[in-house]
C-alpha cells in the first residue's frame, strides 16, 4: 500500500497544498492551512465492477408527479425561488452580516407556521432567547414555530426522526454546524462538507425544503467549499446596503425554475416589507430634468426594473492625472465606453474626471446600460439636461455600433407604465414594438444605429 500523502486545505478558500505555508497562494489569507486526515490509499487489485445493488432505470417519458410548490406568504420571495418552496429541495442563501438573512427565515418559518405546517428553526449562532426577542419585536412571537438551538447534527437529526415531519426546516447557519464522524472545528472544508450532504440527504428522503444559511467572504462569496453550491438545488444571495433601506433577493442557481430572478424587499421597524414596484424605489426625487441623469430599464431575470444612472464630469486644469470612479457598475466596462466615445465620437475625456452612479446603490450587470450611460456622459460633459420622460437602452460595440438587446418590448412596457413617453434604443426594438405590442403602443420610439447618432441627439444644439 502507498504511503498516504499530507494535504492542507485552506479554511478560507478550499485550496488544496502538499506543504503548510503561512500564507494562501490562492486568497492570501495568512494562518488558515489546516492539515487534513490522509486519505486512504487503496491498491489497484480492488474491483468495484461487482458486489453492489443493481440501480432502475426509467426512460425520459415516465409518468410522474410534478412537485407542488407551496407559496410562503411572501410574493417576493417566492418570485425569487420561481414560484414558492419545492418539497425536498435545498436552498442556500448567503448575504453580508445584518443584512436581514435571519429575519427573513423567520418571518417564512412563521407564515408556513401559520398556514398549518410544522416549521423548524434551528439556531447555531444565537440562543433561543434572542430569537424569541427578534420575533417580539417583528410581532410573530405567536407564530407555533419549533426553535432549538444547537450545532450538532447528530443531535438534529435524531430529534426530527422523532417527530413529525417538518414541512420547512431552517439552519442558521451550516457554517456553525458539526458532525462526530468528521475531524476538524466547525466551519472547516470538510465539516461544512459532512455537514449539509446529511441535512440534504435528510431533505431529499423526506420531502422537507431545507433551508440553509451561509456566511459570506468578504469578495461576497459563500464560505466554505465551493462544492456546497453545487449539492443544493437553488443559491440566493441577499444584497443590499445597510445605508440603504432596499433589500434585493437574488436567484443565482435554480433547478426548479429560472435564474437571475429578484425579490426586492424594504427594511423597516417591524421586519422586511415587500416592494411590488421595484422602480418607483430607484427612481424617487426625479423633480428637475438634471445634466448627467438618464433612466435605464434593467431586466432581472422577468421583471424590469427602471433606475437612474448619474454621471458627473469635472474638467482639471493643471495636469494631474484624471480619475475615474463607478459605484454600482463594471469599472471596465466604463473606460471601455469611453474610449469608444473618443474615437468614434470625437469626445474628449482624457482632460476630465469622470464619476458614474447607479441610484439607491443598484449594481447592474445588464449589457444594455451601454447606451444609458453614454447618454448620461454625453449629457454631462455637454451640460445638457436629457428629457425626463424618456428612457435608453441598448448595447454599444467597439466600432460605435448599437446592438440589439433581448426583451426590448417589456423594457418600454415598463417604461409606460411609470410615465415614460419617449424610448431610445437600437433599430431592433422598434421591429419588435410594431409586432402588436399594445402595451407599449403609447411610447415614441427614436431608433439609433450608431453611437455619434446618440451624441447628435444630445448635443445637437450646442
Amino acid at each position: 500500500m502507498a504511503k498516504p500523502k499530507r494535504r492542507y486545505v485552506c479554511q478560507a478558500c478550499g485550496s488544496v497544498s502538499n506543504r503548510w505555508q503561512g500564507q494562501c497562494p490562492d486568497c492570501a489569507e495568512w494562518n488558515t492551512l489546516a492539515e487534513e486526515a490522509p486519505q486512504t490509499v487503496f491498491s489497484t487489485k480492488h474491483d468495484l465492477s461487482s458486489g453492489g445493488r443493481p440501480i432502475e432505470f426509467t426512460p425520459l417519458d415516465a409518468p410522474g408527479e410534478v412537485p407542488k410548490r407551496q407559496l410562503s406568504g411572501i410574493a417576493e420571495f417566492d418570485r425569487a425561488l420561481g414560484g414558492g418552496l419545492v418539497p425536498g429541495s435545498a436552498i442556500l442563501m448567503g448575504g453580508d452580516p445584518g443584512i436581514g438573512k435571519s429575519t427573513l427565515l423567520l418571518q417564512v418559518a412563521a407564515n408556513i407556521a401559520n398556514q398549518g405546517g410544522l416549521a423548524v428553526y434551528v439556531s447555531g449562532e444565537e440562543a433561543s432567547g434572542q430569537v424569541r426577542l427578534r420575533a417580539e419585536r417583528l410581532g410573530l412571537s405567536k407564530a407555533p414555530i419549533q426553535l432549538a438551538a444547537a450545532t450538532s447534527v447528530r443531535d438534529i437529526l435524531t430529534t426530527l426522526g422523532r417527530m413529525d415531519t417538518p414541512r420547512l426546516l431552517v439552519i442558521d447557519s451550516i457554517q456553525t454546524m458539526h458532525s462526530d464522524t468528521i475531524e476538524g472545528a466547525p466551519g472547516t472544508v470538510s465539516q461544512v462538507r459532512g455537514c449539509a450532504f446529511e441535512l440534504i440527504r435528510y431533505a431529499k428522503e423526506n420531502d422537507v425544503t431545507l433551508v440553509l444559511v451561509g456566511h459570506v467572504t468578504k469578495d461576497g462569496n459563500i464560505a466554505g467549499p465551493r462544492v456546497l453550491e453545487h449539492m443544493v438545488d437553488v443559491v440566493m444571495s441577499f444584497e443590499g446596503e445597510r445605508s440603504h433601506q432596499y433589500r434585493i433577493l437574488r436567484s443565482l442557481k435554480n433547478r426548479f425554475g429560472p435564474v437571475d430572478e429578484i425579490g426586492v424587499f424594504a427594511m423597516e421597524g417591524d421586519g422586511l416589507a415587500e416592494v411590488g414596484n421595484p422602480s418607483m424605489l430607484f427612481l424617487s426625487g426625479r423633480d428637475e430634468a438634471m445634466a448627467g441623469s438618464s433612466v435605464f430599464p434593467a431586466m432581472e431575470g422577468t421583471r424590469p426594473v427602471l433606475v437612474e444612472i448619474q454621471a458627473l464630469i469635472v474638467r482639471l486644469q493643471s495636469g494631474a492625472t484624471p480619475r475615474r470612479a463607478v459605484v454600482g457598475w463594471d469599472n471596465g466596462r466604463m473606460a471601455m465606453l469611453l474610449a469608444v466615445l473618443e474615437a468614434r465620437c470625437g469626445l474628449n475625456f482624457s482632460s476630465a474626471e469622470v464619476y458614474l452612479n447607479v441610484a439607491g446603490g443598484y449594481r447592474l450587470s445588464d449589457p444594455a446600460a451601454d447606451i444609458a450611460v453614454a447618454a448620461a456622459l454625453v449629457s454631462a460633459l455637454g451640460d445638457k439636461p436629457l428629457p425626463r420622460d424618456a428612457v435608453w437602452f441598448g448595447e454599444v460595440s467597439l466600432a460605435g455600433e448599437i446592438r440589439p438587446v433581448a426583451h426590448s418590448s417589456i423594457r418600454q412596457r415598463e417604461s409606460a407604465k411609470l410615465g415614460f413617453t419617449r424610448a431610445y434604443g437600437p433599430a431592433s426594438a422598434q421591429e419588435s414594438k410594431a409586432g402588436g405590442d399594445k402595451a407599449s403602443a403609447t411610447m415614441k420610439f427614436s431608433p439609433l444605429s450608431l453611437l455619434p447618432n446618440l451624441v447628435d441627439r444630445i448635443l445637437g444644439d450646442a
